[in-house]
């Protein structure tokens, strides 16, 4: 019969087990860790995520306020061609009745 000897070591992150059979020279490690590298990657990609929609809603924002300055100057020159035309206008009245009387 094959004389099994077991080592465990706890170290507060590795908790490692090895069992050592005498006559099957094979020996078995199993490693298990205390999941603090998940956690640290999940971090990691949440924070990614975070920088990531910073940026795009800036650069949204910054679309509409481009927008609204496009917006904001074609109304300035709408009302300034508005008034020329009325000016025009009444210029065209003024010489139409000088002429007739």
């Amino acid at each position: 019969m094959a004389i099994e000897r077991v080592t465990e070591r706890n170290d507060g992150l590795v908790h490692e087990r090895v069992v050592e059979r005498d006559g099957g020279g094979t020996t078995y490690v199993d490693r298990g860790g205390s999941g603090i590298g998940s956690v640290i990657i999940g971090v990691a990609i949440l924070a990614m995520v975070a920088i990531v929609a910073f940026f795009l809603l800036q650069a949204n924002r910054n679309d509409a306020i481009q927008t609204q300055a496009v917006t904001s100057a074609a109304s300035s020159v709408a009302d300034s061609a508005a008034t020329a035309a009325d000016t025009v206008g009444d210029a065209a009245t003024q010489a139409a009745d000088a002429v007739t009387n």
